[in-house]
């Protein structure tokens, strides 16, 4: 028996944050279908727990940040690293670390400053992001524009993932066009349609607006966009994510029909490729050998395939919570009945039961357990905090011993 054990939460915390309406409106009018501009009045709160023109300094100033963490643009053109990088000195001869004085010329210049990955650099968006991701089910990252008043980042352009804006400081006029390639793949970037994108970047915007300080702006990918900062420097984050979509489904369900002895034959000899007509009966031969062949895989599990590439996929392109080795390694040593664990969050893990023994399977755990363990990690994978003593059907030294084991493989942590 198999149990995903990954785990949403139903409310969606986070991206109730960026959007102002339910996430069920969100869902149904808005995810890859329309872009949505909420304003702060009807958000939560404003996102200054997330980020600040400060943090922005103290990454510049102090964190040694390296390429490609930092990039800087002006008029559309992204700069050489060497114009804002150097040596971070004695004890840290690395040549592509920010340098800080050679930010502040380019920036007094009107260079935009990108700061990217801050899923992975900024403690508070490492939570938030993979919050996130909990509620979206697909894979998120963050970077920060900074930009100085009256200077333009980037030219019209589309991304090939959608966005949120989140307007952090100061003001930016946005302008947003219809796109010209609907739901681009990642393959498929704005340069490939470069003359369409500035030709519609010259009529009329369907958003035409300035975001301020709280504000917030959902973008499905390929809606064309540019920005300016207004009467002071720009602080906004941007949210990437690159929505799984029905490609890589259908990706997913062509590899496992090359188990097909059908679709594996070689093609004959001596066919003219210049011939469209000499084409097209293997065409027409391939398309009936599909549809043949996919009534079986249908039959034999297609959809089980489909589901653990795209849960391994999302695996390898986002973390679970970081976990803290030494306070871990300390706890463990004092563990017992009365400590408090509860599941990593963001660790999507398969849960298997088979021959008295029930496995958890992750992208980087795999462990076995007896198979009276099963009901106390059903229990865990709920999330919520548990004292040792409680787990479900565990004898007290057999729970301890299972939640010793499960902390030192990183699967629980400690709760408060």
């Amino acid at each position: 028996m198999s149990t995903d054990l990954e785990r949403g939460p139903s409310d969606r915390p986070a991206l109730s944050r960026c959007v102002g309406v339910t996430p069920d409106v969100f869902a149904r009018d808005h995810w890859g279908v329309a872009p949505l501009l909420t304003p702060a009045s009807a958000l939560p709160r404003d996102f200054d727990d997330l980020f600040s023109s400060a943090a922005v300094d103290e990454l510049v100033s102090r964190r040694g940040v390296r390429t490609p963490f930092i990039r800087m643009a002006q008029e559309g053109d992204v700069l050489a690293p060497a114009r804002f990088t150097g040596s971070g000195g004695f004890g840290a001869e690395i040549a592509d670390q920010v340098d800080s004085a050679k930010v502040l010329a380019r920036f007094a210049d009107g260079a935009t400053i990108v700061l990217q990955g801050l899923h992975r650099l900024w403690p508070p968006l490492i939570d938030f992001t993979r919050e996130l991701v909990d509620d979206l089910g697909h894979p998120a990252q963050v970077n920060a524009y900074v930009t100085p008043a009256s200077s333009r980042g980037f030219d019209p352009h589309y991304d090939v993932h959608d966005v949120f804006v989140l307007q952090i400081a100061g003001e930016k006029h946005w302008r947003i066009h219809a796109p010209v390639h609907e739901h681009p793949l990642r393959d498929q970037p704005w340069s490939q349609h470069r003359a369409a994108v500035a030709a519609r970047a010259e009529q009329s915007p369907v958003i035409d607006a300035v975001l301020r300080p709280g504000d917030a702006l959902y973008l499905p990918r390929g809606w064309i966009h540019s920005a300016e900062a207004l009467g002071g420097t720009s602080v906004h984050l941007t949210i990437g994510m690159p929505s799984f979509t029905r490609d890589d489904v259908l990706r997913t369900i062509l590899t496992r029909l090359g188990e097909s002895a059908e679709l594996r034959r070689p093609l004959p000899l001596g066919v003219d490729w210049t011939d469209p007509e000499a084409v097209r009966p293997l065409v027409e031969e391939t398309l009936e050998a599909l549809r043949a062949a996919l009534p079986d895989e249908l039959s034999t599990g297609v959809v089980e395939p489909v589901a653990d590439a795209l849960a391994s996929r999302l695996a390898d392109s986002t973390r679970p919570e970081p976990v803290s080795p030494l306070a871990t390694v300390d706890a463990l040593t004092r563990l017992d009945g009365r400590t408090r664990v509860r599941w990593r969050s963001g660790l999507r893990a398969r849960l298997v039961e088979s021959d008295g023994r029930v496995s958890i399977r992750a992208r980087e755990v795999s462990l076995s357990l007896p198979g009276e363990a099963a009901e106390a990690l059903r229990r865990l994978a709920t999330g919520d905090p548990i004292a040792v003593a409680d787990l479900p059907g565990l004898d007290p030294e057999s729970a301890v011993v299972v939640a010793k084991r499960l902390l030192r493989e990183a699967v629980l942590v400690l709760a408060p």
